[in-house]
């Protein structure tokens, strides 16, 4: 199983997440699944006929510290690409009145990302490691009052990448986060979005694979305009958007 390159996807069984297992076994390499939700990921393969060697599921649970080391120990072989994109979602104003949905956010999206993270890069031996992709999102790039808290989290997130692209560099490891907008998952149902805006998880999927060398991916021309206004965009009018 572990003659052929391996990626590692952390939260594999987010929308997107799923469609990456399936574009990297199309690209010839093994795949570690890892999620708490492990029989949600086999189904998801059984249903794609997706089998045999190419991919190992695994439990991993992103706010269990404590067994991040023994986790990557475990592992057959250590990746050459890792994902990370466990993600977890408490609108504003329940997080704001909810610590424990606000807690769970940090911890998923910031705390568990630096936990796991640290141990895989810090791993010198692994000379097969080249790259690291995070998923984060567009809403960590102003603090707005409707989604300050989660998008918080992910600015967190966005920023250590940043931090450990550097720090990798005389390494060769390549790190690279997708900053997203609204993607079309399980995890945005029920919420009013609007349509024209929406993404599918395949497309961010592709745009995440396929990346080569630059830092940050903002994925469709939509989310790319909406990107570079966010981060131009004076203060007192950032505070009048919803």
């Amino acid at each position: 199983m572990f003659d052929k390159k391996t990626v590692l996807i952390l939260g594999a069984n987010s929308d997107v997440a799923k469609e990456m297992i399936i574009l990297y076994i199309q690209q010839g390499y093994n795949v570690v699944a890892a999620s708490r939700s492990t029989t949600a990921l086999q189904d998801f393969l059984r249903a794609h006929n997706i089998g045999g060697d190419s991919v190992q599921v695994a439990y991993f649970d992103a706010t269990a510290f404590a067994t991040h080391r023994s986790f990557y120990e475990s592992l057959p072989t250590k990746p050459a690409i890792v994902v990370y994109a466990a993600g977890f979602l408490k609108n504003n104003e329940e997080a704001l009145l909810d610590w424990e949905g606000a807690y769970q956010m940090m911890n998923v999206h910031y705390c568990g990302a630096v936990s796991i993270l640290n141990i895989i890069v810090m791993d010198t031996n692994n000379k097969a490691l080249e790259r690291v992709i995070g998923l984060s999102s567009l809403s960590g790039v102003r603090g707005r009052k409707s989604n300050f808290i989660y998008g918080s989290t992910k600015s967190a997130f966005t920023q250590y990448l940043a931090g450990m692209r550097q720090y990798l560099f005389d390494r060769g490891i390549r790190v690279h986060v997708v900053v997203a907008g609204y993607i079309r998952s399980k995890m945005t149902a029920g919420l009013e979005l609007p349509e024209s805006l929406m993404l599918e998880p395949l497309f961010i999927a592709r745009a995440a694979v396929g990346v080569r060398r630059a830092f940050i991916i903002v994925p469709g021309f939509k989310w790319k305009m909406i990107y570079h206004i966010l981060r131009l965009l004076p203060e007192q009018l950032v505070a009048r958007l919803p």
